[in-house]
């Protein structure tokens, strides 16, 4: 199974595709961070230096770890997903679940090893950046010399690794589950059930971001800036346990816009409202980087503009470390921001491109070519507004809780400009990828498409 495997992934490129791109960036995200650790353990690091490299490392790399699990882990699985047909095809000329499940896990330890293996080389930039920010920042000593050794090579390709196996395993024992009538007929593909282990932890992430927001509006009021310490983590944990929940989040979304959609939208409307229904778990997978991008750059950087405020409000001059941890904080959020943000662009194109023969079958039914595109751009705005109005909601169990700490005001005297800009950048980068990949789509023709499938 594991040539049949090798072949897969040699005439599959385009599918493997996704999950490739979000196995490498995140294998450079966790080996970049994860190098402090061997940095650390150089010379001329004096303790204060040591405390700020092991923190980036654990506290800072650990938030960054959990969104890696949770890119490399979606992607991988709704590439499994979309292959229920072929596996059902397998099955039915002789092949057993078991060799199946061997034969997807083969596929993702090719994958895994070789996305991991080129994010050596840009994990040690991102690790040589990130030090010479610590160092502008006074954060770690000048004289420290960057290392990349053996902690954060094998924190980054054990991980990796680890997330793209169990990732792949579970993937593939649902699909191979499915009998094959049922996967031929695309009847649970688009909308299986939600495992109980996946509410569990939906439900204790959203308790645990709950309780850090009334820990920082009660323990840590009057506590000044070290609110920050649990009013920043509050945003990240909701939206992590709201993304967990995207599949029932769809549903409620679809069944709630389905006659306003048919209403005001005509023929592209009623195609939407019926997709929504139809497609929940490739629209969940994509919902989940909206609402993580939107609920951890609205929370911390509101967060930070808040405590802005808050010291100008008191007459207090900051001191170069607040100035200096300012920075620090904008840039680790923007990292993050940015993942959430390629993985978002990754897996858009990756469900849209997937689409490409029912495209076709659309076609050749009577739909024009800007029905379609006018169904696809419907889709992917119901899709940022539902992420945006989520990741909102995670967004404000950080910002309502700090400022009521930091200010005793519920509502925050910072303006609406920010919080425009980043449901300006989730909206145009969910609507552009859905749309110029489905316009690339419509390129070849209706017949060829389907045909070709």
């Amino acid at each position: 199974m594991f040539t049949l495997a090798l072949r897969s992934l040699r005439f599959r490129v385009g599918a493997f595709a996704a999950s490739f791109l979000s196995t490498l960036l995140g294998a450079t995200v966790l080996m970049s961070f994860a190098s402090m650790l061997d940095t650390a353990a150089g010379d001329h690091v004096d303790a204060a230096s040591e405390e700020t490299l092991g923190t980036m490392a654990t506290v800072v790399g650990g938030w960054g770890l959990l969104l890696v699990v949770f890119a490399v882990s979606s992607t991988l699985t709704l590439a499994v997903r979309q292959r229920a047909q072929e596996m059902a095809l397998l099955k039915s000329v002789g092949a057993t679940p078991a060799q199946l499940r061997r034969m997807v896990v083969g596929e993702a330890l090719v994958v895994s090893t070789s996305a991991a293996l080129l994010a050596v080389a840009p994990a040690m930039l991102g690790g040589r950046g990130l030090l010479a920010v610590l160092k502008e920042t006074g954060q770690v000593n000048e004289e420290i010399d960057y290392a990349f050794g053996a902690t954060g090579l094998s924190m980054g390709l054990g991980i990796t690794f680890a997330a793209a196996v169990l990732a792949a395993f579970l993937g593939a024992r649902r699909a191979t589950a499915m009998r094959a009538r049922d996967a031929l007929t695309d009847a649970q593909l688009a909308n299986p059930p939600m495992g109980l282990a996946r509410r569990i932890g939906a439900v204790l992430l959203l308790l645990v971001g709950a309780s850090q927001g009334v820990v920082t509006m009660t323990v840590m009021n009057g506590e000044g800036s070290d609110a920050m310490q649990t009013a920043g983590t509050a945003s990240i944990t909701f939206a992590l346990g709201l993304a967990l929940l995207a599949p029932l989040l769809v549903r409620t979304v679809g069944a709630v816009l389905t006659a306003p959609l048919r209403w005001f939208a005509g023929t592209s409307g009623y195609l939407t409202a019926h997709n929504v229904r139809r497609r929940t778990q490739q629209l969940a997978n994509a919902l989940m980087p909206v609402i993580l991008f939107t609920g951890i750059s609205f929370g911390t950087l509101y967060m930070q503009a808040v405590e802005n405020d808050a010291t100008d409000a008191a007459g207090l001059t900051k001191s170069t470390e607040d100035k200096n941890i300012e920075l620090l904080n904008f840039v680790v959020i923007g990292m993050i921001a940015l993942f959430a943000c390629i993985m978002l662009i990754n897996t858009l194109v990756a469900t849209t491109t997937f689409r490409t023969r029912e495209f076709g079958q659309q076609r050749l039914v009577g739909a024009t070519p800007g029905q379609v595109l006018g169904t696809v751009g419907l889709e992917g705005l119901v899709l940022a507004c539902s992420g945006i109005g989520f990741g909102s909601l995670a967004g404000l169990v950080t910002l309502i809780p700090f400022t009521i700490a930091r200010t005793d005001r519920v509502v925050p005297d910072v303006g609406p400009a920010m919080y425009g800009g980043i449901v300006a950048v989730a909206l145009l980068v969910t609507l552009a990828s859905c749309v110029l990949t489905a316009r690339r789509s419509l390129r070849t023709p209706a017949m060829e498409v389907v045909s070709a499938a």
